[in-house]
Parts: C-alpha cells; sequence; structure tokens
C-alpha cells in the first residue's frame, strides 16, 4: 500500500521550478503534498486502536473467566453460639476467676457453683422416703403368701364348719323324730291309764275295789301324764336346736361365701405389693431428681471456646433459664453466603468455594455444603405477604452455607461475624 501511494505522489507532483514568461524570472513554488498527512492519520488510529482491542480482549476473558463463578459480598463467618444457664434456682457462691470475657476454657471447666444446702437437704428426705417405702414393699410382698394362705384355710374351714353345722342338723332332726315318737307313745300310754283311773273311780264309787287300787291307778295316770309333758318340752327343745342349727348353718354359708373371695384377697394383696414397688420406683426416681439438682449446683463448661456476654457475680440469685455466660467454639466455623436467587441456576453441593476474609486480606478454601431450604424472609419474625395484590416482583436471597476444609483455619484465627466474599466455582 506504501508503494501505491508513493507512485500517486510522484505523478501528481508539480515541478518546483517555474519561469515567468513575461519577465523570464525563475521562481520556486512549493506545494502540499495530500498523501503524507493521511499516512500520518492511519498509524495514529491504528496506535490508538491496540489500547482499546486489549481492553476488549480483557474484558472478553475476564467475562468468559466470571461466568464460572458466583460471589456476593453479603456473607459472614458463622458458628455456634453456647448459651450456660442455670437449670434450678440458687444462689451464686463461687465463680471460676478464669471466667471472664474473651478468655478462653476448656470443656468440663467448673465455671459457676451455687449454694447446694437445700438440695442436699431434699436428697436427704428422699433417700428417707425411699427406705420407708422400701420397707413397706418388703411387708406388702410377705404379705402375699400369708393372705393366700390364710385366705384359702379359711375357706376350708368355713366349707367344713358348714358340713358339720349340716351334720349337727341331721342329728337334731333325729332327735326331734325320735322325741315325737316318744311323746305319742307316752301319750298312749297316758291315755291308757287315764281310763283305768276313770274306771277304778267308778269301781270305787261302786264299792267293788278299794280306794288303795284306785290310788296306785290315779298315781300312774298322773306319772303317765308327766312324761308326756315331759316328751314334749324334750320336742319344743329338739325343735329350738333345730332352729339353732339352720341359723349356725346360714352363718357357716355366709362365712364360706365370705371365704370364697380368697383368689380376690390374693389379687389385692399382690396389687397392693405391686403398688408399694411402683412407690418405690417413684421414690427411687425422687432421689434421682434430688441428686440431679444437687450436681446441677455445679455448673461446667460443656464445649471449649471463647467466654462472652458474662453476666453472672458472686451472690447473685439466679433462675432456671437464666443465661450466665456465652462460649463460643472456634474449632466449628462455617461461612452463610446470602446468594441471589438468580446466582443458584448452577450452584450444587460440593462445590469448591474460594473464601476472601476481609480482616486478614486472604483467601480460604472450603466446599458447599448445602443448599437452603428456603428464602431467608421466610424465616424472619414477620415474614413479608401480599394480602393486598400489589405484587412487586424483588430478587430473594438464599443463604448458603459453606464448610472450610479442614486445613484452612489450624490456628482457629476465623470468629463468627467476620465479613468475607466467597466465590463459587460453577462451571
Amino acid at each position: 500500500m506504501s508503494h501505491a501511494i508513493d507512485t500517486m505522489e510522484e505523478t501528481r507532483k508539480p515541478s518546483l521550478l517555474k519561469e515567468d514568461s513575461a519577465e523570464g524570472i525563475t521562481t520556486h513554488s512549493f506545494k502540499i503534498r495530500p498523501a503524507k498527512p493521511k499516512r500520518k492519520s492511519v498509524l495514529r488510529w491504528a496506535y490508538a486502536s491496540i489500547p482499546v482491542a486489549l481492553v476488549a480482549l480483557s474484558v472478553s476473558l475476564w467475562w468468559l473467566h466470571a461466568r464460572h463463578f458466583e460471589t456476593t459480598d453479603d456473607a459472614q463467618v458463622d458458628g455456634h453460639i453456647n448459651v450456660v444457664s442455670s437449670r434450678i434456682t440458687g444462689t451464686v457462691v463461687y465463680v471460676n476467676p478464669r471466667v471472664e470475657n474473651n478468655q478462653y476454657v476448656e470443656a468440663g471447666t467448673l465455671l459457676v457453683e451455687l449454694d447446694p444446702s437445700d438440695y442436699e437437704a431434699a436428697l436427704d428426705h428422699a433417700r428417707a422416703d425411699l427406705a420407708t417405702r422400701q420397707a413397706s414393699a418388703r411387708s406388702a410382698g410377705v404379705n402375699v403368701p400369708i393372705t393366700n394362705a390364710s385366705a384359702f384355710s379359711q375357706l376350708t374351714l368355713a366349707e367344713a364348719a358348714v358340713d358339720e353345722a349340716a351334720a349337727a342338723l341331721a342329728t337334731e332332726e333325729a332327735n326331734l323324730a325320735a322325741a315325737q315318737h316318744r311323746v305319742q307313745q307316752d301319750q298312749a300310754v297316758a291315755a291308757r291309764a287315764e281310763r283305768d283311773r276313770i274306771r277304778y273311780k267308778n269301781l270305787v264309787d261302786a264299792g267293788v275295789v278299794s280306794h288303795l287300787d284306785y290310788d296306785a291307778r290315779e298315781a300312774d295316770a298322773l306319772a303317765d301324764a308327766q312324761t308326756v309333758d315331759g316328751d314334749q318340752a324334750l320336742v319344743r327343745a329338739e325343735e329350738q336346736k333345730i332352729r339353732q342349727v339352720k341359723k349356725l348353718i346360714l352363718q357357716r354359708e355366709a362365712q364360706v361365701g365370705a371365704a370364697r373371695t380368697a383368689p380376690e384377697q390374693v389379687s389385692d394383696a399382690k396389687a397392693k405389693s405391686e403398688s408399694s414397688i411402683g412407690q418405690v420406683s417413684e421414690a427411687k426416681a425422687d432421689v434421682r431428681t434430688a441428686e440431679l439438682n444437687l450436681g446441677y449446683t455445679k455448673i461446667y463448661a460443656s464445649v471449649s471456646g471463647v467466654i462472652g456476654r458474662k453476666s453472672v457475680e458472686l451472690g447473685h440469685r439466679v433462675q432456671p433459664g437464666q443465661s450466665l455466660l456465652a462460649i463460643v467454639p472456634l474449632d466449628d466455623v462455617w461461612v452463610t453466603a446470602d446468594f441471589k436467587e438468580t446466582q443458584l441456576k448452577y450452584m450444587r453441593a460440593g462445590q469448591p468455594v474460594t473464601v476472601h476474609v476481609d480482616t486478614f486480606g486472604r483467601d480460604y478454601h472450603g466446599t458447599v455444603e448445602n443448599l437452603p431450604g428456603a428464602a431467608g424472609t421466610l424465616f424472619s419474625l414477620l415474614p413479608p405477604e401480599n394480602a393486598s395484590g400489589n405484587f412487586v416482583k424483588v430478587v430473594q436471597r438464599l443463604p448458603v452455607r459453606i464448610r472450610l476444609n479442614s486445613d484452612q483455619d489450624p490456628q482457629h484465627l476465623l470468629r463468627p461475624g467476620m465479613s468475607v466474599e466467597p466465590a463459587v466455582k460453577v462451571r
């Protein structure tokens, strides 16, 4: 192209010497060459386009690289906060001197101790009650076989008594029948004696027999009449005995009916024994509760970590559930990153993440541990509602949990609440 430009310049190049025909004077005239400025402008344009091309190339490369990552600045380090509280009511009698804000404590360290006097007395009372109920349980257990033997022996005795009374009734009825036969016999004898007396009476009046024979017949008649009265009295006595024996039989039958509840009596004794055993178990539970309450007077650190938000002091009266201090474990932290919902299209659990921590100005490496179940707004105290129907679409943010690799923070320098900027490689 430069060769063509030079040819054009030679064809259009005028003579530098020009004669004036009128005066014969030779003058020099200089004319501007148009090709020279055009060449400079092209070069200037070429030089200027190089930075633009470099910028465009850099932007293209950056876009090609950035489309493989999803980033956000709405992220922070998260961790567990173990709130230490009292499970019982009590007065603080000891606070560990090492328990101060920002101090590190090991798990199992005694933090606070409450006055144990009331709970020691409650434990003694529970143990005494347990001993009493155990004695009652042993007594009830021994009473079961005793009740079993006694109840069934009473049933046997009652049934035997009924049989005995029935036999006595049969005997008395036989005696009654014999007495009635004697009455009949004696009545017949007395009637004959009375007839003899009357006959002798008439003979005496007629002078046939002597008064002595009449007196003998009268005495026999009187004796036979008295014998009949005695037999009738005996019959009445036998009848009375029979009535008494019948009443006795009714009593024995009632005793048999009562004795036949022997199985129920045994069951009742067993139920009382089982109830006493249950009371023993209840007393043991009371003892266990008293022991636990006594143990709760000493409050230990459940995890290792840094103390914060300490509010307990010597002499304080604490209530169940009252927060005394908080322990922040440093060996279990993660990153919670709030990504826009439009950034989660290709995000999956297990993808590598680079986390930039503002505090230290360095990058940590980890992986996406899990994705959220719902947007963060739904977990707020007052979730947004759209009952009016005037819907305005707003891009929601969802909290993604990122777990740092185990070798990234060996000195446990990360603290919950630190701001970070994660970059998730999604492609």
